[in-house]
């Protein structure tokens, strides 16, 4: 069973029968990059995880209305950006969106030590080349590759076009790639 067709059926049975083990496991799949998202909007993790929980409230409050929705990844993600945006109004502060604190989580798994290193060498040039991308960018580059959002699911998102995310991802690759191959001519 695919990703989502197992989304999907969680869904169905949160909206159908109110299974609470159902919607246990989409708050434990959705929580934390529902949060880490929130954050990249308003740059505090208290009211991230906050704003990821007033998502899963609001799932269970109207649980029915799952049953009416095509994508549930991109749902919870447009509900998590909807309330925190929402949250930055009534605070009064100007919406931006930066991810400049989430790290990039690159899983090494090497047997030996010279090879961890290396590993770890790369991921630090990776992961300093993601963070020096501009705020979009990074923001997309992020969705996809940690999240694993698809570019249709991202442009319904961010509510921009298919393309745009396109030339985003192309654009956050190439800058990365070059990063890469200076720190490595330079590290020779």
């Amino acid at each position: 069973m695919t990703e989502e067709a197992n989304i999907q059926l969680l869904a169905e049975r949160v909206a159908s029968l109110g299974d609470e083990q159902a919607y246990k496991a989409l708050f434990r799949l959705f929580y934390k990059p529902l949060s880490q998202f929130a954050y990249s909007i308003i740059k505090s993790w208290e009211s991230a995880e906050e704003i990821a929980s007033d998502v899963f409230m609001n799932v269970w409050k109207h649980r029915e209305r799952l049953l009416q929705v095509d994508n549930l990844k991109v749902y919870l993600y447009v509900s998590a950006k909807n309330i925190a945006l929402n949250y930055l109004t009534k605070a009064a502060r100007t919406p931006h969106f930066s991810l400049d604190e989430l790290a990039v989580d690159f899983s090494v798994s090497y047997a030996t030590p010279e090879q961890i290193f290396i590993s770890g060498e790369m991921v630090k040039r990776i992961e300093a080349a993601v963070n020096a991308l501009p705020p979009k960018r990074k923001m997309i580059f992020k969705l996809i590759r940690e999240d694993g959002l698809k570019y249709k699911e991202v442009a319904q998102i961010l509510d921009i076009s298919v393309n745009t995310i396109d030339v985003h991802m192309a654009q956050a690759l190439k800058k990365i790639s070059e990063v890469i191959n200076l720190s490595f001519v330079k590290s020779k």
